[in-house]
């Protein structure tokens, strides 16, 4: 089986602290796809750049302490590209790709719309730039895996409160749409849902850190593994991994039954 990790971190440095590599090690994944570093690699250990029996890609953004994204595999790799080519984003650090024989797995941490009008109006830049890219990216006629923190819900069960946040950033009529495209008209699948059609309460990947949302799993599903349809149908076994508290994510965790 093919192990495959998304994981927002909120600040890779502060995960290890609270146990993320060592965990991460024990999984034995073959793609660990992490997003949200907040570092550069001037600010990181070797226990994160150079991990044992793990290669590393990071992504970083020029803006100290801000996002950034990044894959650790333990196999060799045949391409690497760092970004997708816009430079307001690619400024940014929020993509990754790797290619290994006939697969490319991506790392990607899409924008946030939630703290102002304008970083709202930036997620719909990059939607509108990130959706022609992958559209090319599956007309090269491979196996691809999107892992990442998508920032957004895209069906009422995948928050608890639907009702209360129709007019919010992450559920938006307009970007619930450009899921809907992706997922019916583009050639992708959400690979999640594929396996977990119903699940909702135990499908939440995301906890606001306000007032008790965690503990009351009061959250949402925004991060995902969407893929090609040949490889995402491959897929057996979804969890997301709520035993230790690394970020305000929760890993997501998917085996398919492929080999590289």
């Amino acid at each position: 089986m093919l192990r495959i990790i998304s994981a927002n971190l909120n600040g890779i440095r502060s995960a290890a602290k609270k146990g993320f590599m060592e965990w991460m090690q024990d999984q034995r994944a073959d793609f660990i796809c992490v997003q949200e570093l907040k570092a550069q690699e001037a600010d990181l250990e070797s226990t994160i750049l150079s991990p044992d029996g793990l290669n590393t890609y990071f992504h970083y953004a020029e803006k100290k302490g801000y996002s950034g994204s990044g894959i650790f595999t333990p196999h060799p790799i045949d391409d690497l590209q760092i970004g997708f080519g816009n430079p307001e984003f690619d400024a940014e650090g929020r993509y990754v790709e790797i290619s290994i024989g006939s697969l490319s797995v991506v790392s990607v941490y899409m924008p946030s719309g939630s703290s102002s009008p304008e970083r709202q109006e930036a997620k719909f830049r990059f939607l509108d730039a990130f959706l022609p890219h992958l559209i090319k990216l599956r007309n090269k006629g491979r196996q691809i895996v999107l892992c990442g923190d998508v920032n957004i819900a895209h069906q009422e069960i995948d928050l608890k409160n639907w009702k209360g946040n129709l007019k919010n950033s992450g559920f938006l009529p307009e970007e619930r749409a450009w899921l809907t495209r992706l997922f019916t008209e583009e050639g992708y699948m959400d690979v999640y849902r594929h396996l977990e059609p119903h699940a909702s309460d135990t499908c939440y990947t995301w906890w606001s850190q306000r007032g008790q949302a965690y503990t009351n799993n009061v959250g949402w599903r925004i991060d995902y593994q969407i893929a090609t349809p040949e490889f995402g149908k491959s897929a057996k076994k979804a969890s997301v991994y709520k035993k230790q508290r690394f970020s305000d994510h929760a890993p997501l965790t998917i085996e398919y039954d492929w080999k590289l």
